[in-house]
């Protein structure tokens, strides 16, 4: 049965047993099963990786089977679900598993993944999907924390507190646990507190930094580079993730020459672009031209030869280069 993540409160955990917990926001999977599972079983948790359950079904079988005096019930969590593992789940149906809990955790899964239609099409299942969490919902996240905790704050602080959390409730529920510590017996929390207190969660992903040029977001693209502290190494890196994503971009230009449809070139493109990138990727192609792309390729070769060859000035060099590019209007 398909469940709604945001239904989650209406449903009593205790009449069911088999979960599938499925989609991108670890950081949400990880607070519901937290709250939900482990708290109810704080000795008897075991967690498994899908991997070794395949490698030893035997083993897996005999453990949640065995009984002792001090279990009678056990939470399971198999992390990194994927289909491999479907024939497995099928043969836990048929088994007496009431006095087991058992949670799959996996990442986005299509429309056809078997593991996802085994658990949507039984009633005595539940399939959540977790999608990413956007800044309306995790800017409602931290407001209702300062308001739990009685302490008055500004949009601004709100604001910072969700840029920093990165799109990741993960990221968010640490930089909460953070300033939770701070605040007692504090009765206000201005912004340089917060600057002090939070971190990035992580670098910027390089492909993100790249998305956030192609697409001429230059407001993202400069955020992205002021955020982080690149190497040597890290510009390479991105020089040639750029390049990759610009080759891309250029055989796209030449598909979409003879179809003359950007969602038919996209969705035809091998290797299959994923679906999230699908609007970035259109995005990018309404930005660029063929003769663009062409040109960038060439400049981008230019340009990793001259920060190989000034090491000292590399990090000056590329986001020179990169913010020109997030910059530029093309014909």
């Amino acid at each position: 049965m398909i469940i709604k993540s945001f239904e989650l409160s209406k449903i009593d955990f205790n009449k069911f047993n088999l979960f599938l917990f499925y989609g991108e926001n670890q950081g949400y999977k990880d607070q519901v099963i937290k709250e939900k599972f482990k708290i109810r079983y704080k000795t008897n948790t075991y967690n498994y990786d899908e991997n070794e359950i395949l490698n030893n079904k035997d083993n897996f079988f005999n453990n949640i089977n065995s009984k002792s005096f001090f279990e009678s019930e056990k939470l399971i969590i198999i992390n990194r679900t994927t289909d491999k593992i479907s024939n497995t789940i099928e043969e836990l149906f048929d088994k007496n598993t009431s006095d087991l809990t058992i949670v799959l955790n996996a990442n986005a899964l299509d429309k056809k993944s078997k593991i996802r239609a085994l658990f949507e099409k039984n009633k005595k299942t539940i399939c959540v999907p977790f999608y990413e969490d956007n800044n309306q919902t995790l800017s409602l996240i931290v407001s209702n924390f300062f308001k739990t905790h009685k302490v008055p704050i500004s949009q601004q602080v709100i604001n910072l507190i969700t840029q920093r959390s990165r799109g990741d409730r993960l990221n968010l529920n640490n930089e909460l646990e953070k300033i939770q510590n701070y605040i007692v017996n504090k009765k206000t929390v201005l912004i340089g507190d917060i600057l002090k207190l939070t971190n990035l969660s992580e670098n910027y992903d390089v492909s993100e930094l790249i998305d956030s040029c192609l697409s001429k977001n230059k407001k993202k693209t400069i955020n992205i580079l002021n955020e982080n502290n690149y190497s040597l190494d890290d510009c390479i890196l991105i020089i040639r993730t750029l390049l990759l994503k610009s080759k891309r971009l250029n055989k796209l230009f030449k598909i979409l020459k003879e179809t003359n449809n950007i969602d038919s070139t996209i969705s035809n493109y091998k290797p299959p672009i994923f679906w999230k990138e699908k609007d970035t990727v259109k995005k990018q192609l309404e930005s660029w031209s063929l003769n663009d792309t062409e040109k960038l390729i060439f400049e981008i070769n230019n340009i990793e030869l001259l920060i190989k060859k000034h090491n000292n000035n590399s990090t000056n060099i590329l986001f020179n280069f990169i913010i020109e590019k997030a910059s530029v209007i093309n014909n």
